[in-house]
C-alpha cells in the first residue's frame, strides 16, 4: 500500500480496495495519529454525502481514529464546504469528507481538512501512507479512558447555513426571483432550498429525494440537461446545478443556455475587479479553463494564472500569492474571502448578488464571457510515455499553435493512471482548431504507437 492519495483524497469503488471498511479502519488509525499535536485531547470532524455506502465507511473510519485515543465528532450528511466550515468554527483538529463527488453512488471517496480547512499538502499526505504501509503505530493501543469517543453534533446543518447566508449583502433579498435548484440528491439537498427560500426566493427544488443510490443520477452539475429545460419550462429567472458533494455549481439563464465555471469566473471576476475588492487583480484557474477567460478579463486588466487540473492547485496557488478568487470550468469556484474549498452554493450566491446589484439578467452578464472553440481528443497508445519525451513534439506544438492564431492554445496531458494522451486546441475557427488537434494526434500515435 504505496500509493492511495490521488488529487482529490481516496476514491474508488466502495467495498473494493481501496474504499473497503478495512482500508478505511487503518486510514483512520493513521489520521489518528498524524493529527495527534500534544497531550490535550484531540477532535476530527467527519462529514459525508447520500451515498449507501457511506455508512460502513463512516462507521469504519470512526473505529479507527477512535482507537487512537482520539474523539470524532459526526455530522451526517452536509457538503465538503460545510465541514470545511464547522471544523474551523469549532477548532477541531481535522476534517474527513466521505464523498466521491460527481461520481455514481457506486463509489466513494475519503479527503482531509487541516484544521485551518484547507486539503492537506502532499507531504502529510505521503506520511499517512507511510504509515499506513510500515506497521509502525500497529503497536499503539490505547486503553480504558484513553480510547476516543464518537459524539453526534446536530446543529451542524443549521450553523453551515447560517454561515452561508451572511456572505449575502446585508438587506439585500431575493424577493421576486423564480429559481429552479437541482441538488444532485446529494449533500446539498436540504441546505441550498433552505438558503433561497429564506434569501426570498421562490424556489423549485429537483433531484432533493436521495434515497442512497441516485446521488448525481441524470442531475445536478454533471448532467445539467434536466435543470436547464425545467428553467425554461417553468419561466423560472435562472437554474442552480450542484453536484453531489456540493462543492460545484453550474447554472442555466431563463432561456436555457448553460453558464459554467468559467463564464462565473469572469462575471465574479470583472465585478470584484469594478469594485477593488479582486486581489492584484488576479484570478487563478487550471489549464483546461476556456483562454475566452483570459479574453474576457484582460480587457479590465485582469491576469489570469494557471495551475494543473484539480481545486487544490488553483487553492494553492491562491494561498501562495494571496489572491481570493480562483476555480475550475466544472463549476468548482473558490471565493477565499468567504470559504477555504470551492462552495457550490456561495459562488450562487455571489453571482446572485451582482444579478441584484445591477438589476440585469443572468444571459446579460454572461454576454462578457465569450468561449472560444475547444476540441479534445484522447489518444490510447501502446505504452505510456509523456508525449514531451517524444523527438521534435515541443517543436510541432509551437508550429501548430502559429496556425492557431492570437490566443490560439494547445494543452497536451499524459493520464495519471492509463496510457491514455489528452490533446486539447483553442482558437477563434473552429475548423482549423479541429485540424490541429487531429494533425498533433497523429504526430503521437506514430511515435509511440496507437493501442489497439
Amino acid at each position: 500500500m504505496t500509493k492511495l492519495f490521488g488529487t482529490d483524497g481516496i476514491r474508488g469503488v466502495a467495498n473494493i480496495e481501496p474504499m473497503t471498511t478495512e482500508t478505511a479502519l487503518r486510514v483512520g488509525r493513521a489520521a489518528g495519529y498524524t493529527f495527534l499535536r500534544d497531550d490535550r485531547r484531540h477532535r476530527v470532524l467527519i462529514g459525508k454525502d447520500t451515498r449507501l455506502s457511506g455508512y460502513m465507511l463512516e462507521s469504519a473510519l470512526v473505529a479507527g481514529i477512535c482507537s487512537m485515543g482520539v474523539d470524532v465528532l459526526l455530522v451526517g450528511p452536509l457538503p465538503t464546504p460545510g465541514v470545511a466550515y464547522i471544523l474551523r468554527s469549532l477548532r477541531a483538529d481535522a476534517g474527513i469528507m466521505i464523498s466521491a463527488s460527481h461520481n455514481p453512488y457506486e463509489d466513494n471517496g475519503i479527503k482531509f481538512f487541516s484544521p485551518e480547512g484547507f486539503k492537506l499538502a502532499d507531504d502529510v499526505e505521503r506520511e499517512m501512507e507511510r504509515l499506513l504501509s510500515s506497521g509502525e503505530i500497529d503497536s499503539i493501543r490505547p486503553t480504558a479512558e484513553h480510547v476516543g469517543k464518537a459524539f453526534r453534533l446536530d446543529d451542524a446543518l443549521g450553523r453551515y447555513i447560517e454561515f452561508v447566508k451572511a456572505t449575502f449583502p446585508k438587506g439585500m433579498t431575493l424577493d421576486g426571483l423564480k429559481i429552479v435548484v437541482d441538488c444532485a440528491n446529494g449533500a446539498l439537498y436540504k441546505v441550498a432550498p433552505q438558503v433561497l427560500e429564506e434569501l426570498g426566493a421562490a424556489i423549485v427544488p429537483i433531484a432533493v429525494e436521495p434515497d442512497g443510490k441516485n446521488i448525481n443520477a441524470d442531475c445536478g452539475s454533471e448532467h445539467p440537461a434536466r435543470m436547464m429545460e425545467k428553467t425554461c419550462a417553468v419561466g423560472a429567472d435562472l437554474g442552480l446545478a450542484f453536484d453531489g458533494d456540493g462543492d460545484r455549481v453550474v447554472l442555466s439563464d431563463a432561456e436555457g443556455k448553460l453558464v459554467d465555471g468559467d463564464c462565473q469566473m469572469a462575471i465574479s471576476g470583472l465585478d470584484l475587479a469594478a469594485s477593488g475588492k479582486l486581489a492584484k487583480n488576479t484570478i487563478v484557474a487550471t489549464v483546461m479553463s476556456n483562454v475566452g477567460l483570459e479574453v474576457a478579463l484582460e480587457r479590465a486588466n485582469v491576469a489570469v494564472e494557471r495551475t494543473p487540473v484539480g481545486d487544490r492547485y488553483v487553492v494553492e496557488r491562491m494561498l501562495e500569492r494571496k489572491l481570493n478568487l480562483g476555480g475550475e470550468k466544472s463549476g468548482h469556484i473558490v471565493f477565499l474571502d468567504h470559504n477555504t474549498t470551492g462552495d457550490g452554493i456561495i459562488a450562487a450566491l455571489q453571482l446572485l448578488a451582482i444579478m441584484r446589484r445591477t438589476d440585469k439578467p443572468l444571459a446579460e452578464l454572461a454576454k462578457c464571457f465569450e468561449p472560444f472553440p475547444q476540441i479534445l481528443v484522447n489518444v490510447r497508445t501502446a505504452k505510456r510515455q509523456d508525449p514531451e519525451s517524444l523527438p521534435g513534439f515541443k517543436k510541432k506544438v509551437k508550429q501548430l499553435e502559429k496556425l492557431l492564431g492570437p490566443h490560439g492554445r494547445i494543452v497536451v496531458r499524459l493520464s495519471g493512471t492509463e496510457p491514455l494522451i489528452r490533446i486539447m486546441a483553442e482558437g477563434r475557427d473552429e475548423d482549423k482548431t479541429r485540424q490541429v488537434v487531429d494533425e498533433l494526434a497523429e504526430h503521437v500515435s506514430a511515435q509511440i504507437g496507437e493501442d489497439g
